[in-house]
């Protein structure tokens, strides 16, 4: 074999050449890594039953979710925590089970336990294939000097925590230290009891008097119109004028029975973050690439990332 070599060396050197410029090519895109690869395949549930004390949803929904998940081939452990009105199964597979596979075996295994779960759940579990006990790889801080703390929530929930989920190797995109644009009305219980009106009566006056229906299509004999009602009451103003109820001869109007309206408390951070967890075979040091190139293009908002590692 080696008096071939040596009976042609232009050959052999354009061999070597080449294995060695091929070597440099792929050494160029070998993936780099501070730690090898050991990640267990990991999934997390979430389930939520709103009011239910922890021990409601240890029984009435993490145990059906435990016992349906105990016959998945491949699970080494089964942990879960149970708060009020929410509980997390945390599922730990073999290194060899494939984490798409393994998140098949468990969304059918949710769909199978659905019959025992409470009818009041607002929603069927989700699983996520992230581990929670794996540290975010990156922080991202979102702020604006002018724009209300729930505005810049909206924007991070439904902007740019969705468009940072389609990079590759991001697993969830967590929006942290928010405020909901909520607004809140401190009622006069002495004003409401002297009318005999009570708690509930005003929580029914509050979802009729701001829904977001359907409300159908008139049909002509040339054309067909659609019915819009503008029903949604966007600030603390418009609800001062909603009926609670009538007795006669006047109408009962919220603002009689309420003490003060504001569209949210009063601020208690002018930051929300946004933490960015990495799947199982993502490459750490390529997704911090990824996230740092990643296209910002509002001048209005403060970004501010770094690394967890």
């Amino acid at each position: 074999m080696s008096e071939l070599f040596i009976q042609r060396p232009i050959t052999t050197t354009l061999i070597m050449a080449g294995i060695v410029l091929f070597g440099l090519i792929g050494y160029q895109s070998l993936p780099v890594s501070d730690l090898p690869n050991v990640d267990y395949p990991t999934i997390q549930v979430s389930a939520e039953l709103p009011g239910a004390s922890p021990e409601t949803m240890a029984s009435s929904v993490a145990t059906p979710l435990e016992r349906q998940f105990s016959t998945i081939a491949g699970l080494n452990t089964v942990s879960s925590t149970s708060t009020l009105g929410n509980t997390q199964i945390t599922l730990q597979f073999d290194l060899s089970r494939n984490i798409d596979a393994a998140a098949q075996d468990v969304q059918t295994a949710i769909s199978a336990s659905a019959r025992q779960l409470p009818p009041g759940m607002p929603s069927q579990p989700t699983l996520k294939k992230v581990n929670p006990a794996d540290q975010p790889i990156v922080y991202l801080m979102v702020s604006s000097p002018t724009l209300a703390l729930s505005k810049v929530n909206e924007f991070a929930d439904t902007s740019l925590a969705q468009r940072l989920s389609t990079i590759s190797g991001v697993a969830q995109v967590l929006v942290t230290g928010e405020q909901k644009y909520a607004v809140r009305a401190q009622l006069d219980p002495s004003a409401l009891a002297s009318r005999g009106i009570g708690i509930d009566d005003v929580a029914t006056a509050l979802q009729r008097g701001n829904t977001n229906l359907p409300v159908g299509t008139l049909y002509g004999i040339h054309q067909n119109l659609t019915v819009q009602a503008n029903g949604q009451l966007m600030d603390a103003e418009s609800y001062r004028q909603l009926i609670i109820a009538i007795r006669l001869p006047s109408w009962m109007r919220f603002a009689i029975y309420c003490r003060r309206f504001a569209n949210n408390y009063p601020r208690r951070s002018s930051l929300t973050f946004c933490t960015i967890d990495r799947n199982r075979f993502a490459n750490q040091s390529t997704m911090c690439s990824s996230l740092c190139c990643w296209p910002l293009g509002w001048s209005c908002w403060s970004f501010f990332c770094f690394s967890a590692t």
